[in-house]
């Protein structure tokens, strides 16, 4: 399970929500990247997920892109817990 706090602000960074103004929620771009990428390894969803979190502006860590990249490879769900600030 991964972490990231979010300020009440930029939620809509990181959830898709069809009344957001905002572009690039991460929510919607990790579903597309977990759809098509499925199964492929880990190291070939990394990059995708982590420009993903650069384009919603959002603070993951390393080892929460990774974590996040080999349950998409493993097809496994992926928890995050968000802190709203």
């Amino acid at each position: 399970m991964g972490e990231i706090s979010v300020d009440r602000q930029h939620l809509d960074r990181l959830l898709a929500d069809s009344t957001s103004t905002y572009g690039a929620p991460y929510q919607r771009a990790f579903a597309e990247i977990a759809e098509a990428r499925r199964g492929r390894p880990a190291a070939e969803i990394l990059p995708l997920l982590r420009r993903a979190a650069a384009d919603a502006l959002l603070g993951f860590t390393d080892t929460g892109l990774r974590e996040q990249a080999e349950a998409v490879s493993a097809g496994e769900p992926y928890v995050l817990r968000v802190t709203v600030a």
